[in-house]
């Protein structure tokens, strides 16, 4: 199944520490799969339901969103609930996903 709106929304929960990250991959690679990549378009990627995430799952996402850049799409992290946006601030990924959402300087989505 081809998604085609130009504004998307996908949701990510679950665990995305070392111990589960890896059940995390098939769900990124299927959104990309089903993703026209011949027509610019915006993802926003809700991350409110994600529960547990360390600097394994920041560098699955960070790889994810360059590899959705390279196929045309701009993918935003959104609704990061405070304890992501703590784990981004101390593994120093800020500069990977300033531009994701507007809580990791303060404002609200």
């Amino acid at each position: 199944m081809k998604i085609l709106p130009t504004d998307l929304k996908h949701y990510l929960s679950g665990d995305w520490s070392i111990s589960g990250v890896v059940s995390q991959v098939d769900s990124l690679s299927q959104t990309l799969q089903n993703l026209e990549a011949d027509q610019n378009k915006k993802l926003h990627v809700d991350c409110a339901r994600i529960n547990k995430i360390d600097m394994s799952g920041l560098q699955l996402l960070h790889v994810w969103r360059e590899c959705a850049s390279m196929r045309g799409i701009e993918a935003r992290l959104v609704n990061l609930p405070e304890h992501m946006q703590q784990t981004i601030r101390q593994s120093g990924f800020e500069q990977h996903f300033a531009d994701s959402n507007s809580d990791m300087s303060g404002g609200t989505e």
